[in-house]
């Protein structure tokens, strides 16, 4: 059976799930709001935003309703952020202002953000990789082109939670 863009797709998110798991497995809720230097991001944070921006891509991209708000998720983590916040362009202050969130919730939370992702991915042929989903940008950005920007994203912010880990694990 032949390998698809969306497979590849599929395995991307399931890597970047598996890292989160891995990311907060045994975190206390000390560590996952911990800030290891002045305006630094916490684990917390980090895992919110990289779920968050998948959540509102994918969704956008799909015409999907965004699991953070169809799932009461923004009611339930109780967060002093406005209901379309993903972290983007967040100050330092707001970034302080991720706790009181249970990890389990956390966790939880970017579960149900990756099985949306994988089930949108399932209804895709290849020919919906090449269509147009934002035009703002020169040349406009395809649908391929936006996942990958996700996954890059995501990866790149779950990296950063597993260093700060390393990092409290070490003090």
């Amino acid at each position: 059976m032949a390998v698809t863009s969306t497979d590849l797709l599929a395995d991307a998110f399931d890597r970047i799930s598996e890292c989160v798991g891995d990311v907060l497995q045994d975190l206390s809720g000390d560590d996952l709001v911990a800030r290891v230097g002045p305006g630094a991001n916490s684990i917390g944070w980090l895992v919110w935003h990289l779920t968050r921006v998948q959540d509102d891509h994918v969704a956008a991209a799909g015409g999907l309703e965004q699991v953070w708000l169809a799932g009461g998720w923004q009611r339930r983590f109780g967060l002093p952020y406005p209901p379309e916040a993903h972290g983007y362009g967040q100050s330092s202050a707001e970034v302080g202002d991720f706790q009181g969130v249970p990890v389990r919730l956390l966790q939880q939370y970017h579960e149900a953000v990756h099985e949306q992702t994988l089930r949108f991915l399932k209804g895709l042929d290849e020919g919906a990789l090449d269509r147009v989903v934002d035009t703002s940008f020169h040349p406009p950005v395809t649908l391929a082109v936006r996942l990958v920007s996700v996954v890059s994203d995501d990866l790149q912010h779950v990296g950063q939670a597993a260093y700060v880990r390393g990092l409290l694990r070490r003090r």
